[in-house]
């Protein structure tokens, strides 16, 4: 079967510019109302509904009606990691901004890449978990040490849950603001989640952007990342 057909058909879905800004946004993992993506996009409401219904139709997007009010979401990992990649090729083919104007930027220091960590923070973490032997890695992705499974399970992460995930359990991601790697996968999500959880992390409004909160940052120097307080 010819796959180039179907290929093109998900390049003109996220060809406009309008679904491209709604579909960033919303690769943060979080679900967002069509008034939201409008806004977002700055479109009117009638024009981001007609973005949005070609966007479920084609498989990118799901809606979850809530009430009054209706929810779109990315509509699996593999979505968000397709989208994520693409990010990597437009930022090597793009005008790319000052090297001091990158390190400013709130989401190129941490953002969420769906639902893991990412950016300077995201890269910072996995290699300090690989550091300290937490994590072990080879061009498949990363594996969890005894010692590291300790450490997620004393952070309250039930890791036979996160087995029982299905996607890949410890993927290497390509972070596109750092060329790096960061933890993705099952473990990255569940990590991130339970973060946030903790309250260590916050999300800026209405953006992927993340900070970490003053108790995330005595909790990430317990786990052996000391944040740079320039960054």
């Amino acid at each position: 079967m010819n796959a180039a057909p179907n290929l093109a058909a998900i390049g003109a879905l996220i060809g406009h510019p309008a679904r491209a800004v709604m579909l960033e946004a919303l690769n943060d993992g979080r679900a967002w109302t069509a008034n939201e993506l409008a806004m977002a996009a700055a479109v009117t409401a009638q024009t981001a509904s007609t973005h949005l219904k070609r966007l479920v139709e084609g498989g990118m997007l799901v809606v979850e009606p809530q009430g009054r009010h209706r929810y779109f979401r990315i509509a699996s990992s593999e979505v968000a990691e397709a989208l994520e990649a693409l990010e990597v090729l437009a930022t090597r083919r793009g005008a790319r901004p000052g090297l001091g104007a990158v390190r400013r930027d709130p989401i190129t220091q941490a953002r969420t890449c769906y639902d893991h960590l990412a950016g300077r923070l995201g890269v910072a973490l996995t290699e300090s978990l690989v550091a300290q032997r937490h994590l072990g890695e080879d061009d498949n992705g990363y594996t969890l040490t005894p010692a590291g499974a300790r450490i997620m399970t004393g952070l309250g992460i039930d890791l036979t849950a996160v087995h029982q995930r299905r996607r890949m359990f410890a993927r290497k991601c390509l972070d596109w603001s750092e060329r790096r790697h960061h933890l993705g996968g099952a473990l990255g999500a569940a990590l991130t989640e339970r973060l946030f959880e903790l309250a260590w992390l916050k999300h800026f409004p209405r953006s992927r952007a993340v900070k970490v909160t003053r108790q995330g940052a005595s909790g990430l120097k317990e786990l052996g990342l000391a944040l740079d307080p320039s960054s």
